[in-house]
């Protein structure tokens, strides 16, 4: 994968000066995070834009609003989506969720997340990384008292974290009213840990039981169900 663009099928994305460049997370997180009737959607945390994209090619009228607090990775986003297919419904903002949250009274149908999700792991020397992936900058308790002011009463919140993180996450949502509802679990292989969790929330206690995605059989071919997941976006499908 060139670390300055990422070809789709129906779009691009440049992400030379993006700390995070196109990866497994985000591609996972933008072909499962969805809601049928939502007419509008939140990303928290926009990073290439890529995800917004993938939720945009998919759902063909949602209004989709984005906040970045990296200067660079919000003017490269905002660079992809305005030459991607969707730019008169994608909107991306400069400015910390934090501040957004507390700014707006907008509801959304609609948030999703790849938030940082490490707290006293040892850091690179990129502060631009250090900022896409360490806790320091938002916090879960910060995510979540965010989302529950913007999210709409029959509103879903999707993220992608590590088991731990989604474990963490999934207590401070519960203790500020917002429930996980779905998981999926991710693995590379059927003989491999678990490597992320994709988990929606919203305000109904509800929970469904768990599935799994898995990437590839233990030939390292691709399997089906992941895919057909992405067929619609990666040209290797």
């Amino acid at each position: 994968m060139s670390q300055s663009f990422f070809q789709f099928k129906q779009f691009g994305i440049h992400m030379d000066r993006c700390a995070m460049k196109v990866g497994t997370d985000g591609v996972v997180l933008g072909a499962l995070a969805g809601e049928e009737k939502a007419k509008n959607m939140l990303e928290v945390g926009i990073g290439t834009g890529v995800i917004s994209l993938m939720i945009a090619q998919r759902y063909g009228s949602l209004e989709i609003t984005g906040v970045e607090i990296d200067i660079d990775a919000w003017e490269q986003a905002s660079e992809n989506a305005s030459q991607s297919p969707w730019s008169e419904r994608i909107k991306f903002l400069h400015q910390s969720f934090q501040e957004y949250s507390d700014s707006v009274s907008e509801k959304f149908d609609l948030i999703v997340s790849n938030p940082p999700y490490f707290f006293n792991h040892l850091k690179s020397v990129d502060p631009k990384r250090n900022m896409a992936l360490h806790h320091e900058n938002l916090s879960f308790s910060e995510l979540v008292s965010g989302v529950r002011k913007l999210l709409a009463p029959k509103g879903a919140f999707w993220l992608i974290l590590p088991p731990e993180g989604m474990r963490q996450m999934e207590k401070i949502a519960a203790d500020q009213g917002l429930y996980l509802n779905r998981q999926i679990f991710i693995r590379d292989r059927a003989s491999k840990p678990i490597l992320r969790t994709v988990g929606r929330f919203s305000f109904l206690p509800e929970k469904e039981d768990g599935s799994e995605l898995l990437i590839k059989d233990q030939n390292g071919a691709y399997l089906a169900a992941y895919s057909t997941l992405l067929r619609d976006y990666l040209l290797i499908f």
